[in-house]
């Protein structure tokens, strides 16, 4: 796997971006970074973001974890198993290019529903559908998050946040393990997930002092909107 400096700025700087989005909001990593990733290095999908998803979800969940809604992480994540099994078929037969077109559409499709979606009543039901999509899309694409932040997207952020970090370090920890069972992950993914932690870790940083404007509503509108464009640009790179 080839990186190229320019591609290293690119996949340095949205997994920065990401990071502070995850950290403020509990989840954003994957829907900004893939996207980009996808174009500039696609080899490096979809193990190499997981590498990075997991430290991050670890370190939210630390800030927040007495506000985790047990009940429901409980549902989402006994659909976790059938809903990587499911992804790593998945990634088994899909090429990069189409690939980047799935991340792209995963993308845009997560965008569209955070905007049209009122309130889901969390319940097992939603809870086992939201949690076997999320590690459906995850496992195969690296970005899981739409399904289960709908979820949550009414709700505190301190409960977003510690619920949806707790599910994608236990998630991003099937999906690696199903990699090395499958034959899909190499160590240029892991080599090139090391050199962009730092950068998750400064994002990190950085999102702890965003808490109070994220729960005033003002972060979530230039999510979707960066969302968008980043899952339009994947699939017009893939199809161009």
């Amino acid at each position: 796997m080839h990186v190229t400096v320019g591609a290293f700025v690119v996949a340095a700087t949205a997994v920065s971006a990401g990071s502070i989005v995850q950290g403020s909001v509990g989840f954003g990593l994957n829907l900004l970074a893939a996207p980009l990733v996808a174009i500039v290095v696609p080899e490096a999908l979809p193990a190499t973001l997981v590498l990075v998803a997991l430290p991050l979800a670890v370190g939210t969940l630390r800030r927040d974890h007495h506000a985790v809604e047990r009940e429901a992480l409980g549902w989402m994540l006994l659909a976790a198993v059938p809903g990587t099994l499911v992804g790593l078929l998945i990634v088994g037969h899909v090429s990069a290019t189409d690939l980047a077109i799935v991340v792209g559409g995963i993308t845009l499709v997560g965008v569209v529903l955070s905007i049209i979606s009122p309130p889901i009543v969390i319940n097992p039901a939603t809870s086992l559908v939201a949690g076997f999509a999320s590690t459906v899309f995850g496992t195969a694409s690296s970005v899981g998050g739409p399904p289960v932040a709908l979820l949550f997207q009414h709700h505190r952020g301190s409960v977003a946040r510690s619920t949806l970090s707790a599910f994608f370090a236990a998630t991003a920890v099937l999906a690696l393990l199903g990699y090395v069972a499958t034959g899909n992950i190499t160590l240029d993914q892991l080599v090139f997930a090391l050199t962009l932690v730092p950068f998750m870790v400064g994002g990190l940083w950085v999102s702890r002092h965003l808490h109070g404007l994220v729960d005033a509503g003002w972060l979530r509108p230039a999510v979707l909107a960066l969302s968008a464009v980043a899952g339009a640009i994947a699939i017009l790179h893939a199809v161009l």
